[in-house]
């Protein structure tokens, strides 16, 4: 990787990559995206709620507001249905599903991995 000036992107390009970045960096996110592989389905908000567990109703919808701006979800209000809304995987954010789904299968191989290398940091410190 050369560091030549001329090779770097622009910078409204550097900020708008790292805008993204930002938005899928945020563990909630990332979470809520993985509920919708594989079959990709609409979710309503209170089944999304469970799938992603944890997450209390107020950041739940904080993040899928934020999903929402970027593109990646959109919300439906469901017909004949008081308070009856789902949302759904667009398809920029079904792009995400592969790069999204092998980062979380490498989080789960190698999370003891981690753990046990931060131990080992923290035993030495």
């Amino acid at each position: 990787m050369t560091t030549d000036a001329e090779d770097e992107p622009p910078e409204d390009e550097l900020w708008a990559i790292d805008m993204v970045l930002d938005q899928l960096a945020d563990k909630w996110a990332l979470r809520i995206l993985c509920a919708y592989y594989p079959d990709m389905a609409p979710i309503r908000f209170n089944e999304l709620k469970r799938r992603v567990g944890g997450i209390s109703q107020k950041i739940l919808s904080q993040q899928l507001r934020k999903l929402e701006r970027s593109g990646l979800l959109e919300r439906r209000v469901l017909p004949g249905r008081l308070l009856g809304v789902e949302y759904a995987i667009t398809p920029l954010g079904h792009t995400l599903q592969e790069p999204i789904s092998a980062l979380y299968k490498w989080a789960e191989a190698h999370a003891g991995d981690v753990r046990a290398a931060q131990a080992s940091f923290q035993a030495d410190a």
